[in-house]
């Protein structure tokens, strides 16, 4: 099969096509034909060597951690799937990711793609919209009236946060830049703060709870707009316990745990149209095609999700 791979850490020259064996079903796993998959920054943060001590693989690594596609071969013991169903999933994170024709899953990661659900769609919601369910709703205990921030809204953590927040009937504040404050009101934002004309520490506080996708300063600044009691999770550094512990804030740096039946109750919002996927760029499995989009979400100024088309 072939498949985008990097033999060494670095810059974006390291990804590189390749011919590697298909992989073949353990007990409990499904090989899936991948029509498309998507970038999230766990994948050039990995290329770049930032998280080798903290997942210690081999070299070749295939990056790329969401699946969607149809089920090829199924292992012994799987009872819930069978080959040619459209499935999604946020398989487990090993040195064989989806920057490939094929990949294996766990078939408890799996959830079944809905009818009305293009496998681009289908591949842009496990990582982002997973992980914004487990910082919201497992970390955060987010509920019906509370006051939500939700830092970098048009990323792909915002626009699923924004949505399933919206949904659990909270308020609902975000930071973007200017030209995304109309996209983030469709979304069903409350309240846009414009991050190049207002500092979002002066406009919002007595938070319940923050959703912090940007680190340093902006993870810092958040302990001022949340309320005594209140929850930080933070996707993109560890909050200062020593200042949680001071105002008595639940914080911490949240690692997604996938879950298949997680993932099978964002599917039910998708069919019911309660939750929309934003695609922002489309990019072919190929080497330059998978550098671009590389490039892309390095700049921090995507809006939505970058996903690859795979043949």
């Amino acid at each position: 099969m072939k498949a985008i791979v990097i033999e060494q850490y670095g810059g974006k020259e390291q990804l590189k096509m390749q011919e590697l064996d298909k992989p073949t079903p353990g007990e409990n796993q499904v090989v899936v034909k991948l029509h498309a998959t998507s970038i999230n920054p766990i994948d050039w943060k990995l290329r770049e060597g930032y998280l080798q001590e903290m997942l210690p693989f081999e070299f070749p690594i295939v990056l790329g951690w969401d699946a969607a596609g149809i089920i090829d071969e199924v292992g012994e013991g799987v009872k819930d799937f069978k080959v040619g169903d459209r499935v999604f999933a946020r398989p487990d994170t090993t040195n064989r990711g989806t920057y490939a024709e094929y990949t294996l899953v766990d078939d408890n990661l799996l959830a079944p793609i809905p009818a009305n659900t293009s496998f681009e769609e289908a591949a842009a919601v496990p990582l982002t919209a997973l992980t914004a369910y487990q910082c919201l709703f497992d970390f955060g205990n987010v509920k019906k009236d509370d006051k939500v921030l939700i830092h970098a809204g048009a990323g792909g953590v915002g626009t699923f946060a924004i949505q399933l927040a919206k949904h659990k009937g909270a308020y609902v504040s975000t930071t973007a830049s200017t030209k995304n404050i109309d996209f983030l009101l469709s979304l069903g934002a409350d309240e846009v703060i414009d991050y190049t004309k207002q500092d979002f520490e002066d406009e919002l506080k007595d938070y319940d709870f923050v959703l912090d996708a940007l680190g340093g300063d902006i993870l810092e600044k958040s302990f001022n707009v949340v309320r005594e009691g209140g929850a930080i999770a933070s996707i993109a550094g560890q909050p200062d316990q020593e200042m949680a512990k001071q105002k008595n804030i639940k914080s911490d740096f949240i690692w997604l745990v996938p879950r298949g039946d997680r993932l099978k109750e964002l599917a039910d919002l998708l069919e019911q149209n309660k939750l929309s996927v934003t695609i922002g760029h489309r990019f072919p499995l190929s080497e330059s095609g998978v550098k671009q989009a590389h490039a892309l979400s390095e700049s921090h100024h995507t809006k939505g999700k970058i996903v690859i088309n795979i043949d």
